[in-house]
């Protein structure tokens, strides 16, 4: 029977990366739906649910995707909704790749040192990986504070990191790069998530700090979020810090991604959300 992965996308187009992630990921056949949302899913997840029966369920997925977390969290929820009793398929959640890229990146600074107890700032953080950066860095037991150029988007973070996770993180402005550096004074890791091509440190502001570890960013096009890293850096020292850049975490991000892709199909039953994609990530790196 054809593993069939259906990809609900809340943008205009159905994302191509994820398609060819799907099929790399072991599914024999990818379609993508593009402008789901919550009012119009209900038919799609009739037609995941109610086609095959008893075992022959776990050859059907659904991964929901799309640009934007929350719309994405909405749609999964609807979602969710639809099923009952046995009539369910598993359903992963990874908007713009959020879940599998944070997963990554804080499963490697893990892997790399302690994070219980330690400060953590996630720079740039009002974005979907670095939202679930700060939350796996909190459920971690860091003292996580996150910046955005405006203390009010900083705050709205914040509060939605609190209402989903259960964790609580500082908001913190960071306007300029001066402001950056100052937030990043006293930190043990740092993690950039800013947009691609933004700088938010330079590297006197990382180099010489006599309390950072580690650095990580997921920003690939140059300039990189850290001045002084490479995008190939996979826990690579530098100025006595460990450094992760953005090819360095994409590796096992793009390893994590096939993998949960991959264990849609071995039961119908799976909901694989930041939790569960984060505890495959840890058993990875």
């Amino acid at each position: 029977m054809k593993k069939l992965l259906f990809l609900f996308d809340t943008d205009p187009y159905a994302s191509v990366f994820d398609t060819v992630v799907g099929y790399d990921g072991g599914a024999d056949h990818v379609t993508g739906y593009a402008n789901v949302t919550p009012e119009n899913v209900g038919s799609l997840v009739d037609g995941t649910i109610f086609t095959r029966g008893g075992k022959e369920k776990q050859n059907t997925a659904i991964f929901v995707g799309g640009s934007d977390m929350a719309k994405g969290e909405a749609l999964l929820g609807a979602v969710k909704k639809k099923f009952f009793g046995p009539f369910r398929v598993s359903v992963m959640l990874d908007p713009n790749g959020s879940n599998t890229t944070a997963a990554a990146g804080v499963a490697l600074l893990a892997k790399a040192t302690k994070l219980k107890g330690k400060k953590a700032v996630v720079l740039a953080g009002t974005g979907p990986v670095g939202m679930r950066a700060a939350a796996l860095l909190a459920e971690e037991g860091a003292d996580v504070t996150l910046t955005s150029r405006s203390k009010a988007r900083a705050e709205n973070a914040a509060k939605a990191i609190e209402a989903r996770f259960g964790v609580k993180v500082t908001p913190v402005e960071g306007a300029d790069e001066p402001a950056r550096a100052k937030d990043v004074a006293g930190a043990q890791i740092v993690f950039a998530a800013g947009a691609i091509g933004i700088e938010l440190l330079k590297t006197s502001d990382w180099q010489n700090s006599p309390t950072i570890e580690a650095v990580a960013d997921v920003n690939a096009q140059p300039p990189l979020g850290l001045e002084g890293i490479e995008a190939t850096d996979k826990g690579k020292e530098r100025h006595g810090k460990l450094c992760f850049g953005a090819l360095g975490i994409g590796g096992l991000k793009l390893k994590l991604h096939r993998a949960c892709i991959g264990q849609l199909f071995e039961s119908s039953d799976q909901v694989l959300d930041a939790e569960e994609i984060y505890a495959l990530a840890k058993a990875m790196a």
